[in-house]
């Protein structure tokens, strides 16, 4: 017969088991606040598509001259293109709002939070949920759709899931570095813009073939910020292409390990940055 469980671990369950419930409660509210307005709301989605889908016009400008680039063909950069925005798109609407944490200890708005019934972390990850933010994976996945119909490859079924386990982990690899730059708030408070350069600014690494850029680059994205992770190994996996820095071609399989540990990571960041924060003063 199992052991009945402790109350410790009955209080973690139970904290587990409501914090799906208690987000998708504080999600709920800020959709229907923007959905009151459905014309602007549409218009706000539209402008969001569009003006993502600015990049993937710079590629295919590129690509009216050249065949190739980086060893990639117009419909293998759409791959990656895709993959590399859709990953970024979905961890930015589920949780980029976190990256407003240092609004929050500057106001002191985040004392509230903490005497609330309702994870901190939950209430800064759902803070002013952008539904418009849907643009951006909206648009990636029509690049990803026409793109994928467009390779001339062999679509077996561990490909098909390689790329669909690859799409998640990414999202939950880009989902962490917002926590990390989240937590580096509470350091630093004025700092986004840092965060920022590794999210945003990694995703405008990652639509391209890591092989263009220098070697050190391509170390650092690997070994350091995990961003080769997101997508890049994967695809070169799919694609059937070698891997940079004589890394074996089955590294891309590796991406879910990688989340898993920048997820530990991240969760450990977090914690230590509440542990840290010691209130406005106010």
């Amino acid at each position: 017969m199992a052991e009945s469980l402790t109350k410790a671990e009955e209080s973690w369950l139970s904290k587990a088991t409501a914090w799906p419930g208690q987000y998708w409660m504080l999600v709920v509210m800020w959709i229907r606040s923007s959905l009151a307005y459905p014309a602007s709301f549409a218009l706000m989605l539209l402008g969001s598509a569009l003006v993502t889908g600015l990049d993937f016009v710079a590629v295919l400008l590129m690509f009216s001259h050249i065949e190739t680039f980086g060893g990639f063909t117009l419909a293998e950069m759409g791959l990656l293109y895709g993959t590399a925005s859709m990953t970024l798109g979905l961890a930015d609407l589920v949780i980029g709002s976190i990256d407003r944490i240092g609004q929050r200890i500057r106001t002191g708005e985040l004392d509230v939070w903490l005497i609330r019934p309702v994870s901190a972390f939950l209430q800064a990850a759902a803070d002013n949920f952008a539904l418009r933010r849907l643009g951006r994976p909206l648009q990636a996945g029509l690049v990803l759709v026409i793109s994928v119909a467009a390779l001339e490859i062999d679509w077996t079924v561990a490909k098909v899931l390689l790329l669909a386990v690859s799409l998640i982990s990414g999202s939950v690899i880009f989902a962490a570095i917002f926590v990390l730059g989240g937590a580096f708030q509470f350091v630093s408070i004025d700092s986004a813009e840092l965060a920022n350069s590794f999210t945003y600014g990694g995703q405008q690494l990652t639509q391209y073939p890591l092989a263009i850029f220098g070697k050190d680059i391509v170390r650092a994205v690997t070994f350091v910020v995990p961003l080769a992770f997101v997508n890049y190994y994967p695809v070169l996996q799919v694609l059937g292409k070698p891997a940079p820095l004589g890394l074996p071609s089955w590294i891309g399989l590796l991406a879910p390990a990688v989340a898993v540990v920048m997820v530990a990571l991240a969760s450990l960041a977090w914690q230590a940055g509440l542990r840290r924060y010691r209130s406005t003063g106010s």
